[in-house]
């Protein structure tokens, strides 16, 4: 069994690397960590998006939640990999996405970072606006390098306080062809996969 966190600030395209990923490991499980706190959110607050999340849960309350999303994914079997963020940008500052508490329950064996250009995160952003996928708010380019800095930060302090390999994956180059970054990102993780699988199972 092997545990992988994926982070990385939002619109930088994981939900499309997982489907690629899954096309090349379908027996690999994707688990937005996420949509597993909304779910119960949802019942709980009655709210109506993820997005909520970010400014109508108490403090003690939201770590409660993403407790047992932690404690959900640390029952499963196989090869997981955790779709989530470093850092949660709330009204109130920034928030651990996987605080201590939660990787103490997650046990994952790495984490991965991925980062990006500010112009390509806000781009990504902006046309999700467009498809009425996600409403993120308008951050500058400035603001999205911060949150990518304070996330990086949030990343390896939780590497640390889980004992786990940490990898930093940029993808700051301009692409040569459409989905490059997706294709690249992929592979990367993909091969990270299967070197931690044939470390455990030795």
């Amino acid at each position: 069994m092997v545990r992988v966190v994926v982070l990385a600030v939002p619109g930088a395209g994981k939900t499309t690397i997982f489907k690629k990923l899954t096309e090349m490991r379908p027996d690999v499980k994707i688990l937005n960590f996420g949509d597993l706190m909304f779910k119960e959110a949802a019942v709980i607050y009655g709210l109506k998006s993820r997005d909520e999340m970010r400014s109508k849960i108490p403090f003690d309350s939201y770590r409660e939640l993403q407790e047992l999303a932690a404690e959900n994914i640390s029952r499963q079997d196989g090869t997981i990999i955790v779709d989530t963020h470093a850092a949660v940008k709330t009204p109130y500052g920034y928030y651990p996405g996987i605080p201590s508490t939660v990787v103490a329950k997650l046990r994952p064996h790495s984490i991965i970072f991925l980062e990006y250009r500010p112009e390509d995160i806000a781009a990504r952003r902006a046309k999700d606006e467009t498809a009425g996928i996600r409403s993120r708010g308008a951050e500058s380019y400035q603001e999205i390098e911060e949150h990518q800095a304070i996330a990086l930060t949030y990343a390896i302090a939780a590497s640390n306080a889980a004992s786990c390999y940490f990898n930093r994956f940029s993808f700051r180059y301009p692409e040569a062809y459409p989905f490059q970054h997706v294709n690249d990102a992929a592979e990367k993780i993909k091969t990270h996969v299967e070197l931690l699988e044939a470390m455990y199972k030795q």
